[in-house]
Parts: structure tokens; sequence; C-alpha cells
């Protein structure tokens, strides 16, 4: 008899812990190869951990609702077959080779991974997530008192859910730094201490009110959110466009399109196509940010914001966007979302994404200022279609017509992303989508 572990997959490249949904065998239950043993979360989408072994479940190490680091055993499959190693779920991800899919190296410097950085370095090294330091920095914690603190997370890193628990039951504070003796100079400000953080208003529930109980998608995208504003100085820049020809175009291609390729065309693969063109024209929108280096991804990969049954949002990605024409376009855009309404989509296809698209217009929205999808540096997102009243500029003169008006806006990380780059890369956008050529052929 041999003893295998069944691991905590990885579903991504941010990911680093899952929540156990529910458990589909106990101890005692056989099990096949590939066969689900249980359903898993994470803060991106739900799945099923297949077994790697055929055998016998004869240990459960983590009940329903733990979250559980990625890697880390979660259960115990005794085999007939003689010795092995451990082996790890199917879905685990392994390390991949350098220079692929968004870990390229950048300016001559490799990538190294956070975790085996931080597994390799000293302590006052030690990774912490934009969401651990800021939650350290509001409540007071010094950089040495974090450096102490025990971390349940892969590599012993420390989670949001370790520094809150040490949060509460802190009896005092950490103590202060000593003062410096030395005066600082006369025309040097100074800093006024960090304000504590504000408590949240309390909220009547008296009357006629209904309370609801966010769900647990909704409370880590709410999770998510926060940490992005939190971790990148959010700027919005704004341009309108005049796509009067891509609209004609369409209108007068749609059912020819249908009847060619069997794929109703929408306007969302033409802004991804325009998007593709735009980033190869100002690569540095495309990248990450890993503490003071630039990870400059060398793959297009466009995630698009798409609505779920209940109203959450989900992001999947169209790799490599740029070798695509628009009817391959056209074909992903179409499967993924459909897939997405039915919750079918696979792990690996919401992750990966260097640049997200939401289309703010499909609710009849003008206009919107997203929030960044970390760890990418940018998000943009396209506006209602309107007819508007528009100034032309003709051979004789300026004439006012009704032309087809939309808003594109783009959110970008402020540390990394000027208002330059930001304004440049979004003007060039609609400059591809005013310049759709309206006699080309499908």
């Amino acid at each position: 008899m041999a003893r295998v572990e069944l691991v905590m997959p990885k579903m991504g490249e941010s990911i680093m812990e899952a929540t156990i949904l529910k458990w589909r065998k106990k101890p005692g239950d056989s099990v096949e190869l590939d066969e689900p043993v249980l359903d898993i979360a994470t803060d991106k989408v739900d799945s099923e951990v297949p077994s790697p072994v055929a055998g016998t479940i004869v240990e459960i190490l983590y009940q329903e609702n733990d979250v559980v680091a990625i890697n880390k055993p979660i259960a115990i499959i005794e085999t007939e077959a003689g010795a092995a190693q451990p082996a790890a779920s199917p879905a685990v991800q392994q390390p991949s080779a350098p220079a692929t899919n968004g870990r390229q190296e950048a300016a001559g410097v490799p990538y190294v991974p956070a975790a085996t950085a931080a597994a390799a370095s000293p302590a006052s090294d030690r990774f912490y997530s934009p969401l651990v330091r800021t939650i350290a920095k509001q409540e007071g914690i010094s950089q040495t008192e974090l450096d102490t603190l025990p971390g349940s997370g892969q590599d012993g890193r420390v989670t949001k859910k370790d520094i809150l628990a040490y949060v509460a039951n802190r009896t005092a504070p950490a103590p202060a730094p000593a003062p410096v003796t030395a005066p600082a100079p006369v025309s040097a400000p100074v800093s006024a201490p960090a304000a504590a953080p504000a408590p949240a208003p309390a909220v009547s529930i008296s009357g006629n009110v209904e309370i609801v109980e966010m769900d647990r998608m909704r409370k880590l995208i709410a999770d998510h959110m926060v940490m992005s504003k939190q971790t990148s100085p959010h700027v919005t820049s704004f341009v309108e466009a005049d796509v009067t020809n891509l609209v004609n175009w369409r209108n007068r291609v749609k059912d020819e399109f249908k009847k060619k390729y069997g794929e109703n065309i929408t306007f969302t693969p033409i802004f991804i196509e325009a998007v593709a063109r735009a980033i190869r024209d100002y690569p540095m929108i495309n990248v990450s940010v890993d503490g003071t280096r630039l990870i400059v991804k060398k793959d297009i990969n466009v995630g698009m914001a798409a609505a779920l049954p209940s109203g959450n949002l989900i992001v999947p990605v169209i790799r490599n966007a740029d070798f695509l024409n628009l009817v391959g376009l056209t074909k992903q855009v179409n499967d993924l979302a459909s897939r997405a309404r039915q919750n079918q989509l696979k792990p690996e296809e919401i992750q990966g994404g260097t640049f997200t698209l939401t289309n703010v217009g499909t609710f009849g929205n003008v206009m919107g200022t997203p929030i960044i999808n970390q760890p990418q540096v940018a998000i943009m997102a396209t506006g209602a279609i309107r007819k508007k009243p528009a100034v032309l500029e003709t051979e004789y003169g300026d004439v006012i017509a009704v032309r087809q008006m939309m808003f594109l806006s783009l959110s970008y990380d402020h540390r990394v992303v000027d208002g330059s780059l930001g304004g440049s890369f979004l003007r060039r956008v609609a400059d591809y989508l005013e310049q759709f050529d309206e006699k080309r052929s499908v």
C-alpha cells in the first residue's frame, strides 16, 4: 500500500488560497483516477479537484468552508501501487519555463516568483501582499513586528486571515520607534502622524428593511476591489470617439457574417481588436508591478468582464488577442460569454490576463470609471454608442451632422502609467475605431 497526498491546486498566478465548498467523498470511499473529490472556490472561479490516483480516501485534513493555502495537503489517498512520491492534483499548475505567459524577463533581469523570493530571503525581506501591508500600516504594526508574525500561507506567507487574527488578539500597540536626535533641516516639512482608520459608519436596521447576506463571490469581489484601490493610485482619462463607420459596417454585414461563420458579431470583438493593436503600439501599458520592478508582458491577453446570472462579474481571458483576426475574436468572445453565463469556465480561462476591457455600454451607460483588475495596471471601459450632433470638417467648410458617438475611459495605475502614456494609449484605441474601414470584407 502507498499513500498519496491530494493537495490544494493553484488556480492562478495571483491565487494563494482557496475555500473548500463541498467534499464529494468521505473517508473510506473509493475514488478513480481523475474522479472529482471535492469542489473548491477562489475569488475568480469555482472548480472541481480530481484525484491524481485511483484508491481509497483514508483521511480528510480540512473541512468544508476551510480556507487552505495552495499546495497544502487536503486529503490522503491509499493506493494499491508500491511506494510512490506524493502526487499533486492534476489541476495544479507546475512552474513553467522562464519567459512564458507573462513571466518574461524584463530589462535583462530574470523574473523570480514572489513565493520563491520570500522563501529564499531573510526575514527582513519577507514578502507581504499589498493588502497585508495596508492593514499593518493602518493598525500601526511596525516592520519588525510584522516580521515576527507566523504565516499560514505558502512558504510561511502572512495572509489576510493571519494579520486580522493577530490584530484581534493584540493587547498593546507596537512600541513607537526611537525619536531621531539629529535636527531636521528647517525647510523640510514635518509629516503629521498617520491618522487611525475611521470606524465604519453605523447602519440603522430599523424600519422597513431587508437584510441580505453577501454571497461568497460578492464578498471576494468586494475584498479584491478594496485591495486594488489600496494598491494602485487610480487615474481615469476619457475620450469621445466617432464610430459611425464602424456602426454602419456592422449593420451592413451582420447577417452575412452570421450566415458565413455561424456567429453573431457584436461590438466587443471589434473593441478588443483595437485594444490589441494599441497595446502593440504602447507595450508599457501591458505590464505588472513587482516591488520596484516592471514585468513587461510580451503576450497580449485581453480579459473581458462578463456578467453572471447572479449579477456578479467574471473576467474570462482571450489569449494572444493580437494574433486573432476578427472572426477568431468573435468566436472566442461568444464562446467565453456563453459559458460564463452557464458557470462552465475552466480555471485556466480566467487567469493570465494582461489587460481588461469592460463594456458598460451594455447597460446603457455612456461612460464609467472601472477599478483595475490586479495585478494589471490598466482597464478600459466602453460606453454606449449614441446618435449625437457633431461638427465635421469638409472641403466646403464645417458642417453639423448626426454621428454615432461613444466615450472610452481608461483607469490606470499612476505609479507606473503617467498621463502621457495613459492618454496616448486611449487616444490610439479611439483612432483605430474611428478609422475603421467601412468597406472591409467579412
